[in-house]
């Protein structure tokens, strides 16, 4: 654990940070995962609107420096 209070703050915020990372990723994996059950299921509405959701989803999680530019291109 940390002494001086400004490491203490850090570690809030670190904390913080991390939960809303986590979170992040969890919905891309999540949305990511429903395209690919979207494209064996073969309703062409349905993959739209996943890959909809994905790429906003992605988009989201590199915007706020979650995903690496690159990484979120890639996928």
């Amino acid at each position: 654990m940390p002494h001086a209070s400004s490491k203490k703050k850090d570690l809030r915020q670190n904390m913080k940070r991390r939960a809303h990372n986590r979170t992040r990723k969890s919905a891309v994996k999540t949305a990511i995962k429903r395209v690919h059950v979207a494209l064996e299921g073969g309703n062409a509405e349905e993959v739209k609107v996943a890959v909809s959701m994905a790429y906003k989803r992605i988009d989201k999680a590199a915007k706020t420096n979650t995903l690496h530019a690159n990484t979120a291109a890639r996928r």
